[in-house]
């Protein structure tokens, strides 16, 4: 089957018996063909459930307005379900933000050239004009917005400008600005970023000099959703690099920015494909 005949059905509720039975049942009675399906519960007992199931569309008997209105009425009302479907088409539109470090921005491209993430990646936006021309080598628009620190206001504006109705979805790749809580509550839980540290530890500037400092035996990076409070949104996908006393705060660069890139793509690759869920502030990743 294409991909432009996936569509993906999300659901979180309280746990009781009947639930996947329920929803699979109402599928097959509308002729969709069930691919592939996760669930999750907290506790069997008086827990939190949650499932992310996959299927065909081509040979569904109704719309697919038709189709979610009925699974309201008949499924999700019953069991107090919160719930959504996506569909593979149309493809989710992504903006990167990067500043000078273009690891994972590369990591992103190239997955994208190959057909690795379910996207159209519609600009990359910087602080600096370096990446010019490697961008738009991939035929991508190119947005230079610098940003002055005494009017930081006028930059962000013109992002916003820039990102309205061409982003589904907002990714950090190493984009060396702090975002107000304005821009970031106009994409909630759509921005990701990727932190050059394992999260909770060395929140904040300059990590790897910070675990140098500290002598640590592991560095790690952290892909997460933004929200206002400075790296402290859900996590999404963390990763981590053994390190010795022979490591320089160099090395441990240079070793974190293969993570960085990793992680981010495995991230950003999950977000497109609806396998996160969101429990307080937590995910729930169907990988």
């Amino acid at each position: 089957m294409k991909n432009d005949n996936i569509a993906r059905l999300l659901i979180s509720c309280p746990d009781r018996p009947g639930i996947v039975s329920a929803v699979s049942s109402f599928l097959y009675s509308h002729g969709v063909n069930i691919t592939e399906l996760a669930q999750h519960s907290t506790d069997p007992e008086g827990g939190d459930f949650f499932m992310r199931l996959e299927f065909q569309t081509p040979y569904m008997d109704v719309s697919a307005s038709t189709l979610e209105k009925a699974f309201d009425e008949v499924v999700a009302e019953r069991f107090g379900m919160n719930w959504r479907i996506s569909y593979a088409k149309p493809r989710k539109k992504t903006a990167i933000l990067v500043s000078k470090f273009d690891h994972a921005l590369y990591e992103l491209l190239w997955l994208w050239k190959r057909g690795k993430l379910q996207t159209d990646i519609s600009m990359v936006i910087s602080n600096h004009d370096d990446l010019r021309a490697p961008v738009e080598a991939f035929g991508i628009p190119f947005h230079h917005v610098p940003v002055d620190p005494a009017n930081k206001e006028a930059s962000e504006e013109r992002i916003v400008e820039l990102l309205e109705g061409n982003a589904d979805l907002v990714v950090l790749a190493r984009y060396m600005q702090i975002l107000s809580g304005e821009l970031v509550s106009r994409y909630p839980r759509r921005i990701i970023n990727i932190h050059h540290s394992f999260l909770p530890a060395f929140a904040g500037a300059d990590p790897y000099r910070q675990a140098h400092d500290k002598g640590v035996k592991v560095i790690g990076a952290t892909a997460h959703y933004v929200v206002e409070e400075l790296d402290a949104g859900p996590i999404i996908e963390q990763d981590v690099a053994r390190v010795t006393h022979r490591h320089s705060v160099e090395d441990l660069k240079d070793l974190g920015r293969d993570l960085e890139r990793q992680v981010l793509a495995r991230a950003v690759k999950w977000h497109l494909e609806d396998r996160i869920l969101l429990y307080g502030n937590r995910t729930i990743v169907f990988k």
